[in-house]
């Protein structure tokens, strides 16, 4: 009997030491020990970062808390052990605050590569802490836990970049919806008779605004007559005549009929040579010419003035 407790003993120990080295798990939870033990040295040096700095302006406790709230999730997800997944639960919540920091840095003028280099500054200052609290413990178990922050620190960069490149994706996406809806302006010509001048390629997307805009305009100003004017159009395909088509039916079903104007030599030969039907629309070569049409569809005369100005209009 006495013989067998140390050999108990002996495999409980073995038991023990043996799944540390093979599963990684506690390296991983003594980091996830080491970052909540020093969560406030670390915020404290990250605030002296440019990232933090020149995000949280506000006052430095601000960028503090900010870098204490990273500080946790990285915890949480050496807690998972889970330190190369981007999509680890304890990233959820800083997710918001890395867009943040990531779309200020970026409009604040700085290249994605240049951001990426500032997330990557994060990373010294908390290796530096581990070194110093883990001077104790054996060089291999250093090792290990190095390595284990280190995987850490990538994935949060990694987070933290995918992150902001979705934000800043939806940035543009917002931006040039509302550059489209600017260069397509409906224009009020008269009681009844609204207007859209169209400049450049008229794609799927722009196509798209302009129909939702002019819809719009025929139901805000009770409109009879949209035109559609294509001076500034440069070429006329298939794929546009399809555009204008749709348009032009979504227009007569709000009850208002659509005249496509600026139908220029060029663009004309362009619309036989292609065999595109457009019968059923109403064309005029200017936008001058719709609008006379339209005016005379609604019963108005125009006349010339007298040399004195005293013309009937």
């Amino acid at each position: 009997m006495p013989e067998v407790g140390p050999a108990q003993g002996g495999n409980d120990k073995e038991r023990k030491h043996v799944p540390q080295h093979e599963t990684g798990g506690a390296p991983a939870h003594e980091v996830r020990d080491f970052l909540l033990r020093r969560s406030e040295q670390i915020a404290q040096r990250w605030a002296d970062e440019p990232l933090f700095r020149t995000v949280f302006t506000v006052s430095r406790e601000e960028a503090v808390e900010a870098g204490k709230a990273v500080v946790d999730a990285l915890a949480q997800v050496a807690d998972s052990q889970r330190v190369e997944d981007p999509d680890a639960a304890g990233f959820t919540g800083v997710r918001e605050q890395l867009a943040r920091m990531g779309a200020a840095r970026s409009r604040a003028g700085l290249s994605t590569t240049q951001v990426a280099a500032e997330l990557a500054a994060l990373r010294p200052p908390v290796e530096n802490l581990l070194v110093a609290d883990l001077e104790q413990e054996a060089p291999e178990r250093l090792r290990e836990c190095s390595t284990v922050l280190s995987v850490l620190m990538g994935t949060l960069r990694l987070v933290a970049m995918q992150t902001a490149l979705s934000e800043i994706q939806a940035l543009t996406d917002r931006q040039r919806l509302q550059l489209l809806e600017v260069a397509t302006p409906v224009i009020k010509l008269w009681d009844g008779i609204v207007a859209v001048p169209l400049i450049g390629t008229l794609d799927s997307a722009r196509s798209q605004v302009v129909m939702e805009t002019l819809l719009d305009a025929v139901v805000d100003q009770h409109a009879r007559f949209a035109i559609l004017d294509i001076t500034g159009v440069p070429t006329v395909d298939s794929l546009v005549a399809q555009h204008l088509m749709k348009t032009v039916a979504a227009a007569r079903l709000m009850g208002a009929e659509c005249v496509v104007s600026g139908i220029r030599p060029a663009i004309a030969q362009t619309i036989v040579h292609l065999g595109l039907d457009l019968g059923t629309v109403k064309t005029r070569a200017s936008l001058a010419d719709a609008l006379g049409y339209c005016l005379h569809e609604l019963g108005a005369n125009i006349v010339n003035a007298t040399p004195d100005g005293a013309g009937r209009r």
